[in-house]
């Protein structure tokens, strides 16, 4: 594990993203809260923040962070049957909420598939990526779109 402790605690913030594909009928149901295990974004975005706050538990050499706060969110485009994940992940502390925010994208889009696999196998979680992240010495960075 990586000493921090000559880091300065910094407001730090960390964006993530993860794309599921399933055919629009499936992402249709979703939306409408028709899936057989029912709110199926509540459930991933529950799942994406305890997963979150839970990183060093399933990362070896996470430190564990003061979060102070995670948002999860969904956006569709029903016609090409795709959802996007967005994890975003903020703390005051002296390293980086990188691995935060890629487990809580990451656990809500296997929560999302879980929850439809009664409707579609088939169902793809692709571009688990990190987004945007803040803070620390080495301050901003934005992935090139």
């Amino acid at each position: 594990m990586v000493d921090v402790s000559a880091q300065s605690e910094t407001v730090r913030e960390a964006i993530a993203r993860a794309t599921v594909t399933m055919t629009p009928a499936t992402l249709r149901a979703v939306r409408r809260g028709n899936a057989p295990k029912g709110d199926v974004f509540g459930v991933a975005r529950a799942a994406g923040i305890l997963a979150a706050k839970r990183t060093p538990d399933l990362i070896p050499l996470c430190h564990p962070l003061r979060i102070t706060g995670v948002d999860v969110t969904f956006a569709d485009d029903v016609r090409r049957g795709l959802l996007t994940i967005e994890a975003r992940v903020r703390t005051v502390d002296k390293t980086g909420v990188e691995m935060e925010a890629l487990t809580a994208a990451s656990v809500a889009a296997l929560t999302v598939y879980d929850m439809v696999k009664a409707l579609e196998k088939g169902v793809t979680i692709a571009r688990i990526q990190l987004m945007r992240k803040s803070g620390g010495k080495s301050g901003t960075w934005r992935r090139r779109t």
